[in-house]
């Protein structure tokens, strides 16, 4: 029996309703709008901001300023003390533990009930629903999903009131009939050690059959590589032969497109990207051959935007999604019904089309290399890479850079610590080709590397096995959604990993 042909019906319905965003953005993004000011006009935040008034955009954009997590984590704490109708209507239990970033500060994201259904979990069905109309012959219900989550913990000892990864509160709450659907169990799926986690994942599912993962690249590598190691197989294909899709997010995928592929040898694996952050879940890769995913614009969550020119600016300006522009980089601000209100989430996206709206993310707010004029982002560095391990046959297990500040001689540059699974075949071509494609795909990086007059070239150094895994531990952030930053304006990250290198 094909399970998933008689599911398909009910699933993919949703698709033909995704396929209608291309001609209706402002009616849809202005009804969301309108729908989360309603519900919370009676909150202490929408009384404040008079939401009672707001009858337009316009309205919103002038009541409501730009807000960041620490104009906003005062009202958050109060929620998370059991105070009710703060920024969001009712009382929230929830809260995702962000890491979006690796210091010791951490940001507690609410989680509202609505938000759980209206956002997280609704993106959740869309990502199986565009799969299945794009995969026809798929038996992706014939066995089950292995979802790699983190774990949480107690919120101020209030009854019911967890903090911990996204990833944890949404296998915390799914639907029981859900769990028949994915792997391993609960009691695994949450532990809080991850290398405990690893290896008990790996032997409660080396003799299930397996038809697709979730989670993030970095952590689920580990596993299946673990999953190798204890059963003794060449390929992940060898244990699962009916694994067929990785939906993965949390990280960009270029450094490990092709040790998955040699961990999964089938040649019919699909890729499917999703973008699922604590904040909400914004994208979906709707077309395999398109690396850009869908902006999706009919969940509890309203858009918008800041061109990346005009960020630091006293004033910048501040577009609804209508008005953006493909080939620009953009900071993206949102309102949802987990009550954040016109939100800097610190990640900015470019748009590749706007019928729809289709994006790819290309780094964070605060994570690029900035020290002399050059305005180093994470998708400059992406590209690099990849042209890098084209070129020497390298393969990139996990990378971090920063400056190197001027020195006596007026000399700088930058410096990456990079885990190779694969070293190249020359690592002085490796520089080479690194930084000849930064210089052709940056213009200001290459006008800082004119004749090496502002900026030296790149410096590698290679990382041992296991340094960056040790780095996170060190900080108690091994496993979940925590990742390594790829790129710093700073030291501080690449300095500890130096040291830890060096041991």
């Amino acid at each position: 029996m094909n399970e998933t042909k008689l599911l398909r019906p009910f699933i993919c319905h949703r698709a033909d309703k995704i396929s209608q965003y291309a001609n209706n953005t402002e009616t849809i993004q202005s009804a969301v709008l309108r729908r989360l000011v309603d519900t919370a006009a009676s909150t202490e935040w929408g009384v404040k901001h008079q939401y009672d008034k707001v009858k337009r955009y316009s309205d919103f954009a002038k009541n409501v300023g730009v807000q960041d997590y620490e104009t906003l984590k005062g009202y958050i704490d109060r929620m998370r003390h059991g105070e009710r109708d703060i920024l969001w209507k009712g009382a929230c239990r929830w809260y995702a533990k962000s890491s979006g970033t690796t210091n010791d500060k951490s940001k507690f994201i609410p989680v509202t009930p609505r938000g759980l259904q209206n956002v997280h979990y609704k993106g959740g069905f869309d990502v199986v629903s565009l799969y299945l109309r794009n995969n026809p012959q798929s038996r992706f219900f014939s066995g089950k999903g292995l979802i790699l989550g983190g774990s949480h913990a107690s919120n101020y000892n209030l009854q019911n009131s967890l903090v911990g990864d996204l990833s944890a509160i949404l296998i915390e709450n799914v639907n029981p009939l859900v769990n028949f659907l994915r792997v391993p169990e609960k009691s695994i799926a949450l532990l809080s050690d991850f290398e405990q986690k690893m290896d008990k994942i790996a032997r409660a599912t080396q003799n299930v059959n397996v038809t697709n993962l979730s989670g993030v690249p970095s952590w689920m590598m580990a596993v299946l590589k673990h999953l190798l190691d204890i059963t003794g197989k060449k390929s992940i294909d060898e244990i699962w032969p009916n694994i067929e899709v990785f939906f993965h997010g949390g990280v960009a995928f270029t450094p490990y497109r092709e040790q998955y592929k040699q961990l999964i040898r089938k040649p019919d694996m699909h890729y499917m990207e999703t973008y699922n952050a604590s904040e909400g879940f914004f994208g979906i890769q709707d077309d395999p051959s398109d690396a850009s995913m869908l902006l999706m614009i009919d969940y509890d969550v309203f858009y918008e935007f800041i061109p990346m020119d005009e960020f630091d600016s006293p004033n910048p300006t501040v577009l609804p999604l209508w008005e953006v522009q493909t080939g620009k980089n953009y900071a993206m601000l949102i309102s949802s019904s987990c009550g954040l209100w016109r939100y800097l989430i610190g990640d900015t996206v470019r748009f590749t089309s706007k019928e729809p709206y289709k994006f790819i993310i290309t780094g964070r707010t605060k994570h690029f290399i900035n020290a002399f004029g050059e305005e180093l982002i994470v998708d400059n560095a992406e590209q690099g890479l990849k042209a890098a391990c084209l070129a020497t046959g390298a393969q990139v297990a996990e990378y971090t850079a920063a400056p190197i500040f001027m020195d006596a001689d007026a000399r700088c540059s930058h410096q990456w610590l990079i885990e190779f699974s694969q070293p190249p075949r020359s690592m002085e071509e490796f520089a080479e080709v690194l930084d000849k494609t930064l210089q052709q795909i940056n213009s200001d990086y290459e006008a800082k590397r004119y004749k090496d007059i502002t900026l030296q070239r790149l410096q590698i150094v290679e990382a041992r096995k296991g340094v960056f895994s040790d780095w996170l531990k060190s900080k108690g952030k091994l496993g979940g959604q925590h990742k390594v930053p790829r790129l710093s304006n700073n030291r501080q990250y690449i300095d500890e990993l130096m040291s830890m290198n060096n041991l």
